[in-house]
């Protein structure tokens, strides 16, 4: 008989093993009836600093002979048995292309293989393991490879990141990416935890046995190959051209290229397939140290068994309609730089597994209309994101380092703060206030004032600003029907995050899916 129960609380200095014995006694039952735990959610409750608690969700079950009354605890749920039916193995010999090896095309490429239909994978960029080369060289001396970078390649522009699964959706798809990404070598935990996180170290190794299970099925995957044009035939996708040589035919595409792949939104332009404007977010990455954002969220009191601390904050002028809030936060991580363009300034928040650098930084960002944007055309957003890096690399001096300022000094307050950071490729300490349209410079001082109002401790001496922030997800959506195929060409299915409609590694993953199970019917007998 399989159960439910919720709000399960231990200190932190309890260890896990004791779970079925407290289960037992706020159920009032004999500890050897409980069978079956299982966590399958864990979170941190913190609001009564320093009196922390882990709350728990967990499945059980107990003997068939013992009766538990559902009206006995509020906490106390039934749970109903699922059963997940294996895809059907499907035989066509029509071709598949997948555009991307971010999320949304390896998770689309996975769920494929379950049918028993293979895949060309197109990666403009670099294997993962060359790809690391190329963005640590970028770091280390300032030199861009345009197409293999934070960005572009195998894995998309979550590989260097905080590999955060963090996912609002209900969707029964997500337990399946969850499983898939234990499978090829994430950690167990990260199926229960409230906020769990992969670790850009630990990622690389999953994409790399994503890679090879693929190649095992029969897909065919090839780096270093950019999509250049399409081939469309009585409005139906017909072929690919790679790299401007090599032309492909290709009887259903899935175009999951990332929201940096600003040359494929200008060839879709081109070719007069429906695009729209769509509002995102700029702004700038703040760095504090992780002992003092620890503080802040735990209490003084020493916690050595909680991770380390994060944050999540918003606010919002009632006035102008301008939203300041945290973006992307990486508790024990780095700020780097996430340039793909020649001349142009982006920073990322990037952390490992185990989350031990001295730092933490997030992202504070601002809401931009479409009314912001520069020009007409769906593109507008492209431009303004274009304009203002190319600011941000002119204000730090060239060779990509990022302009920096104390958050002291740009909130105009007393006090000397120190510009500290862990940015590579480096920094220009500069004012901030023209790095930025003035209505997000003046909507963050608002912000962060706020931000320091509920965060006490978050305004310091010890606090730096990194501009810019500027992809936080695509300015364009390309526009698609109910079937998850684009409204102007039949057999193109946009896909993910660059495509408009996901955010992140969990919702890019289930887009692909979704896309997959649409061609897969389409092709069953």
């Amino acid at each position: 008989m399989p159960f439910i129960y919720r709000n399960l609380s231990l200190t932190p200095d309890d260890h896990e093993e004791t779970l079925p014995a407290v289960l037992a006694a706020k159920l009032s039952i004999p500890l050897s009836s409980v069978r079956d735990v299982r966590i399958i959610r864990k979170g941190i409750d913190a609001r009564k600093k320093p009196h922390i608690k882990l709350i728990y969700t967990l499945s059980f079950s107990v003997d068939t002979a013992l009766k538990i009354s559902l009206k006995a605890d509020p906490a106390l749920e039934w749970q109903d048995e699922k059963v997940v039916s294996a895809p059907h193995r499907i035989q066509s010999r029509q071709r598949i292309v997948i555009v991307g090896s971010g999320p949304a095309g390896l998770f689309a490429a996975l769920r494929l293989a379950e049918y028993g239909l293979t895949a060309t994978v197109i990666e403009r960029g670099k294997s993962v393991e060359q790809r690391a080369l190329s963005v640590h060289r970028f770091w280390q001396d300032g030199v861009l490879d345009p197409e293999s970078n934070v960005q572009f390649g195998e894995g998309g522009a979550g590989t260097f990141s905080d590999g955060k699964l963090t996912c609002r959706s209900k969707d029964p798809l997500v337990p399946w990416v969850l499983d898939k990404l234990v499978l090829f070598g994430a950690q167990p935990e990260v199926r229960h935890l409230a906020k769990p996180h992969i670790g850009t170290d630990r990622l690389r190794v999953v994409i790399s046995a994503i890679r090879r299970h693929l190649l095992e099925k029969g897909f065919t995957i090839r780096f270093d190959c950019r999509m250049t044009d399409l081939g469309i035939k009585d409005g139906r996708i017909a072929t690919v051209t790679l790299n401007d040589a090599e032309e492909i035919r290709c009887d259903h595409l899935i175009l999951a290229a990332g929201h940096s792949a600003r040359d494929t939104f200008e060839l879709l332009e081109r070719l007069n397939v429906p695009l729209q404007r769509k509002p995102f977010a700029m702004g700038l990455r703040v760095e504090h140290p992780q002992q003092l954002i620890n503080r802040i969220q735990y209490g003084n009191q020493k916690q050595p068994n909680l991770p380390v601390a994060d944050y999540a904050v918003a606010w919002n002028n009632r006035i102008t309609g301008r939203s300041a809030y945290s973006f992307c936060m990486c508790p024990g991580g780095v700020v780097v730089g996430g340039s793909s363009e020649a001349g142009g300034v982006v920073t990322n928040g990037m952390s490992g597994q185990l989350r031990n650098s001295p730092y933490a930084n997030s992202a504070l960002v601002v809401n931009v209309r479409e009314e912001d944007f520069i020009g007409p055309g769906p593109l507008g957003g492209v431009r303004l994101q274009r304009r203002w890096e190319q600011r941000a690399f002119e204000l730090g001096g060239g060779g990509y380092r990022a302009p920096a300022q104390s958050l002291l000094a740009f909130l105009r307050l007393p006090g000397k703060g120190v510009v500290r950071t862990s940015y590579r490729p480096g920094i220009c300490e500069t004012e901030l206030d023209s790095v930025l349209p003035p209505f997000i410079i003046d909507t963050l001082r608002e912000g962060i004032a706020d931000f320091g109002r509920r965060l006490r401790g978050f305004i310091t001496a010890e606090a730096t600003l990194i501009g810019i922030e500027s992809r936080t997800s695509s300015p364009v959506r390309i526009l698609r029907d109910d079937g998850f195929e684009s409204v102007g060409v039949k057999c193109l299915y946009p896909a993910g995050e660059g495509a408009g409609y996901a955010g992140g590694i969990m919702s890019s993953a289930v887009d692909g899916i979704r896309i997959a199970d649409s061609i897969a019917g389409r092709l069953a007998p």
